[in-house]
């Protein structure tokens, strides 16, 4: 299975989501509509942002029950979204002990786990619970079953009184260190445009980046990768990895850093499984102290920002209790009629 993000961003085109969505909504089919056939509920919702049209766009099916592998694949394809989650309800002992069972696909794989599905789909199921008169104190924390494992996601509200869900990612694994003057080269920069102190290395918390620290913001803006020479270098990786650029150069004293994830002429507005490898990296290397929230802006340079807030805590050598973050808001619902 297909495990970096670099893998099917390519696959994600130009079009938004609202538009085919749209399209299922009001039941537009180039084939005569059954009534009597099945109907799937769906929402979209914009994660690590409180601001709908910014953050990443996820759909969420509440109730998959009855989809088949090809269908929750051609599913994904049609939203158009980076991925779209599918909840399979099952007996409430099962979901207290194991989680809510959830598959992650992205237009043309499923993957095993990402942080702004994780969020958002928490987010989806919280906002059903509620409409259903369930208390809101008893929805301060729901857990969604995933490929990695069980995936705890706890609730409060911010300072400004919106919902904020936090997710606790499994404890990272580090891979190789990265050589700073290939990767310069790779990525058409000079050497010094990394910061030198900081050291380029592939982080898992579910998902493989290679976290790339950048000196200033101007370098980090103005990228502008060969995506072939990207790719050639990426698929050379033992592990397999994704680039996750960032620095600490963001001219705003309440951001700590600013992210980018560009892969194949396609950009990210939010990556919430890089931002758990990057809490790890910061922890692990005294860029970040073990417990302190860090704030990344990312999505800036697409017009999505998003904000996701990332901590660690570290046991001895080993990093703990990664932590990721953020808002999400609803901006659209309807219904699939297969």
């Amino acid at each position: 299975m297909i495990k970096t993000r670099r893998d099917f961003l390519h696959m994600m085109g130009a079009s938004g989501a609202a538009t085919a969505l749209s399209r299922l909504a009001t039941g537009y089919t180039t084939t005569p509509h059954k009534e009597d056939g099945r109907r799937y509920q769906f929402a979209q919702i914009d994660v690590f942002s409180s601001h709908r049209l910014q953050g990443n766009p996820l759909a969420v099916f509440p109730d998959a029950r009855g989809l088949s592998d090809t269908e929750m694949q051609d599913l994904a394809r049609e939203t158009n979204l980076q991925e779209t989650t599918f909840v399979f309800p099952r007996d409430p002992a099962i979901e207290q002990q194991k989680g809510i069972k959830v598959r992650i696909f992205v237009p043309n794989e499923e993957i095993p786990f990402g942080g702004h599905p994780t969020l958002g789909t928490a987010m989806v199921l919280r906002n059903r619970d509620l409409a259903k008169g369930t208390p809101a104190e008893s929805l301060n924390e729901i857990s969604l079953d995933l490929q990695v494992g069980k995936i705890p996601v706890a609730f409060r509200s911010d300072e400004q009184g919106n919902v904020f869900g936090e997710m606790h990612q499994v404890d990272p694994v580090f891979g190789p260190v990265h050589d700073h003057a290939k990767v310069a080269e790779v990525l058409d920069l000079k050497p010094g445009d990394l910061a030198p102190d900081w050291p380029i290395q592939t982080v898992s918390t579910g998902l493989q980046f290679a976290i790339v620290p950048i000196k200033e913001l101007r370098v980090l803006q103005a990228l502008n990768l060969d995506q072939k020479k990207v790719s050639a270098y990426l698929d050379r990786q033992n592990p397999q990895c994704s680039f996750y650029f960032v620095t600490r150069d963001t001219q705003d004293p309440n951001v700590g850093l600013r992210s980018r994830s560009i892969f194949q002429g396609s950009e990210d507005p939010a990556t919430g499984s890089a931002a758990g490898c990057t809490a790890s990296w910061m922890v692990r290397y005294g860029i970040a102290p073990p417990g302190k929230t860090v704030h990344i802006l990312q999505g800036v340079e697409i017009h999505r920002p998003s904000h996701i807030y990332v901590h660690a805590d570290k046991d001895g050598d080993k990093i703990i209790n990664v932590r990721v973050g953020g808002n999400a808001v609803e901006i659209l619902e309807g219904e699939v009629r297969l």
